[in-house]
C-alpha cells in the first residue's frame, strides 16, 4: 500500500516532487533501497530522491499502561503535547516547538537547549523487538538507531509545567514566519551557527526564492515558490563562507534526500 505526497505541500519547507511513498503497515524491516520519513518537517526532497516509506496510522496511539506512557511512531507532537498536557505529564513541554513524529524526533534526538526528546525515554521497539535506552548511542541531535522505530515508551511523571510550555512558545513566536524546515546546520561546539552565518555577512542572504532568514541566520526560508537548487546552493556557501572565515565546518540538521 502506498500513499501520494506531494512534497511541495507536505514537507514543512515546501519543496519536493509528486511521488509514491510505501506504507508500513506492520512491524517488518524496511525494504532495502528505502529511506523511512515521518512528517517531512526536517526535510528537503531533491526532484529525484530514493525511494521512500512512512509509518502508517496504525502507528498513530498514545496511552498509558503500568505508569508507563506509550506512544506510537507515527504520532504527531501535538498529540503527544495534548495528551501530556492532559494527564499533568512532565518532560514533553518541548514539543510545543517541534513539529513531526515521534519516530523522526527520535531518529534525531530532536530538542531544544537542555531538553531532548530521549530525557523520558525509556525503550524503542523495532522490528528486532525492544531496546533500552542506555543501549542506543545518543547525543545532541543523533540517535544510532537500528531499524524502524514502530513505538517507544516513556516515564511518567506528575507536573506539566505551564511556565516551560510559555517559554517554548515564546521561542516558537519568534521563528521566521516563512515555510523552512527548522535549523539548517547543527551548532557546532563552542559556536552558535545561527551567529556564524550572520558573522558570514548571510543574514538575509538571497538566491532566487530561498534564503537564509532576516529573523534567524540558521532558518533556511522558502520566501514562495524556490527550488530544490536554490536551497542547494544557499547551504553550500553558507558552509564555503564559515569555514574560509572561521574555520568551522558546518553540519546539516536539515535532512537531504
Amino acid at each position: 500500500m502506498t500513499r501520494t505526497l506531494d512534497f511541495s505541500t507536505y514537507s514543512s519547507i515546501k519543496i519536493g516532487p509528486v511521488m509514491d511513498v510505501l506504507l508500513l503497515d506492520s512491524m517488518t524491516p524496511l525494504p532495502s533501497g528505502y529511506t523511512l520519513i515521518g512528517g517531512a518537517n526536517n526535510l528537503l526532497v531533491s526532484p529525484n530522491p530514493p525511494p521512500l516509506a512512512m509509518l502508517d496510522k496504525c502507528f498513530d496511539f498514545i496511552y498509558i499502561q503500568n505508569n508507563t506512557l506509550h506512544v506510537g511512531g507515527s504520532t504527531p507532537s501535538g498529540k503527544i503535547l495534548s495528551f501530556a498536557k492532559k494527564h499533568n505529564l512532565s518532560g514533553f513541554e518541548l514539543m510545543q516547538k517541534l513539529p513531526g513524529t515521534l519516530g523522526g524526533m527520535l531518529a534525531m534526538n530532536a530538542g531544544l537547549k537542555e531538553w531532548e526528546v530521549f530525557n523520558e525515554l525509556i525503550a524503542i521497539r523495532t522490528e528486532k523487538g525492544w531496546t533500552d535506552k542506555k543501549a542506543i548511542e545518543h547525543g545532541y541531535r543523533f540517535a544510532k538507531i537500528e531499524g524502524v522505530v514502530f513505538e517507544a515508551t516513556f516515564t511518567c511523571k506528575e507536573g506539566f509545567d505551564e511556565t516551560l510550555l510559555s517559554m517554548f512558545k515564546k521561542m516558537r513566536d519568534n521563528q521566521p514566519p516563512f515555510p523552512s524546515a527548522g535549523s539548517c546546520f547543527k551548532n557546532p561546539q563552542g559556536h552558535f551557527a545561527g551567529k556564524l552565518i550572520e558573522e558570514a555577512g548571510l543574514k538575509g542572504k538571497r538566491i532566487g526564492n530561498m534564503s537564509f532568514s532576516d529573523v534567524h541566520a540558521n532558518f533556511l526560508v522558502n520566501l514562495g515558490g524556490g527550488t530544490h537548487q536554490d536551497a542547494i546552493a544557499l547551504i553550500a556557501l553558507a558552509k564555503e563562507e564559515v569555514y574560509n572565515r572561521f574555520g568551522v565546518t558546518l553540519e546539516e540538521e536539515i535532512i537531504l534526500l
